[in-house]
């Protein structure tokens, strides 16, 4: 039996998890593997592919790779301390970082696909303990903190782009907490991000609008290299 054509990406991503989302069981997932190969894997690895070939051109140490648990987060859940017993999770995530360290302790540049929203980011999601302090120091120092405090509210200009992160309720003991950049030590992690329905993702070729959205918040995916 030949096997159905995919229809175009994302919106056949999208409308795969919109029925596991709806159908979250071991069951449900095996009868429908193909569908995962052909509507969630293979298009996942083709988007790493091609953003990966692009980002070379802006970042050439990047780390691309077409895999589960390489650029590709995994579906599966880890339920074994969570309440939430669901065996999936019901979005699409990939990543590609910069550096030899672990994917999450590295910055890098996130895509992530739901069914009623998608999400562009760059920076750190959150901080290891190790480079909690790392980051602390440099966003305090005058020189590396004030930077960062431009990139921020230069790319926050865009009222598309927010910034997340801030987690902490007051500035850490040691630190200053009378500069521009000290709101930036109540975070655990900081990126910037872009997020919206699905419609401008389907209008526009996704990687090419992505890779613009990578391209612009760049600064600060570059400051992150230089002091982590």
């Amino acid at each position: 039996m030949k096997k159905k054509e995919s229809i175009n990406f994302p919106k056949c991503t999208i409308d795969y998890l919109t029925k596991l989302s709806r159908n979250n069981n071991r069951l449900w997932f095996d009868k429908h593997r193909e569908e995962f190969e052909m509507n969630f894997l293979e298009p996942a690895q083709k988007f790493v592919l091609e953003m990966g070939s692009k980002l070379q051109d802006i970042v050439p140490h990047i780390n691309a790779i077409p895999k589960i648990d390489k650029s590709i987060f995994r579906l599966h859940r880890d339920v074994r301390f969570s309440k939430n017993k669901s065996p999936y999770k019901t979005n699409l995530g990939l990543y590609f970082w910069e550096g030899n360290r672990k994917k999450m302790e590295s910055p890098g540049f996130y895509f992530h696909i739901e069914p009623k929203l998608f999400f562009i980011g760059v920076g750190m999601y959150m901080f290891s303990k190790a480079y909690l302090k790392t980051f602390r120091d440099a966003a305090a120092d005058p020189s590396l903190g004030k930077e960062l405090h431009t990139i921020i509210k230069k790319l926050t200009k865009n009222k598309n782009y927010s910034l997340g992160g801030k987690f902490y309720k007051k500035i850490p003991k040691g630190y200053p907490d009378n500069l521009p950049q000290s709101e930036y030590l109540l975070h655990n992690g900081l990126y910037l991000y872009y997020e919206d329905d699905h419609s401008k993702l389907i209008k526009n070729d996704p990687v090419k609008f992505t890779f613009k959205v990578f391209e612009e918040m760049l600064p600060l995916h570059q400051w992150f290299v230089k002091v982590m």
